[in-house]
């Protein structure tokens, strides 16, 4: 997921995080309403997109928050069984941020089919297929979130983002799994940036070399950046 130039900026959801004073995000507003939003699916059951999810001032906002936060290159030598990446990343335990971002914006609202929008009884989604398409009841968004940022030239190879069992901060804490990532950028073609682009590799499987060989169907699937679009892909 190479960029060719400029800088990329998004808000990801996963892996390990350490654990240091949290940010003082800026507050999100102001926010698009859940009816002027919708799911579009890229690959059924595997990428998703929510065009226009966050407002461009808002975008502009977060990108001029990032200086303040203790941003690390990463080494160019990834670990056993990672993928090579070089790119600037934070990454923090954010319960209150992660619980703001999931229920404040319209996230919450389309991910779960209760926008106001969503029409009569019998045409809201099913709680069952819901859960199928999400891998289970929707509990909320990780607490988990890492911020990246691309420079001319950085990158990050192909690879997976693996499931992970966390304890879902609720009162008592629940015993979850995470089912799909999330991504928010925050730049793209309208701010100057150019390439950043996420793609994907569908078919090949996690037993499989990423050869660049397979069916047509196999072909990879590049999801240009937006300013504010929001990205779900399935892990």
């Amino acid at each position: 997921m190479p960029p060719k130039s400029s800088k990329k900026a998004a808000l990801t959801k996963s892996k390990s995080a350490v654990q240091e004073p949290l940010p003082n995000w800026p507050t999100l507003q102001p926010l698009v309403p859940s009816l002027d939003l919708s799911l579009e699916t890229i690959l059924e059951g595997q990428i998703i997109v929510i065009r226009n999810f966050l407002t461009s001032t808002l975008c502009k906002n977060y990108v001029s928050f990032l200086p303040s936060l203790p941003l690390v290159t990463t080494p160019g030598q990834p670990r056993k069984h990672e993928a090579l990446r070089v790119n600037d990343r934070y990454q923090v335990d954010d319960p209150v941020f992660a619980e703001a971002l999931w229920s404040k914006t319209a996230l919450k609202e389309l991910l779960t089919g209760f926008s106001s929008d969503a029409g009569t009884e019998d045409e809201k989604p099913s709680t069952e297929s819901l859960k199928k398409l999400w891998g289970g009841e929707v509990l909320g968004l990780n607490p988990r979130v890492r911020i990246y940022r691309y420079g001319k030239g950085q990158f990050f190879n192909q690879h997976y983002d693996e499931s992970n069992i966390i304890q879902f901060p609720s009162a008592p804490a629940i015993p979850a799994r995470t089912t799909w990532t999330l991504l928010i950028y925050l730049t793209g073609p309208a701010t100057g940036c150019k390439g950043g682009e996420t793609i994907f590799y569908p078919e090949l499987g996690k037993a499989k070399e990423f050869s660049g060989s397979g069916s047509e169907s196999a072909k990879p699937i590049a999801v240009g950046l937006e300013v504010g679009m929001a990205l779900l892909h399935k892990q």
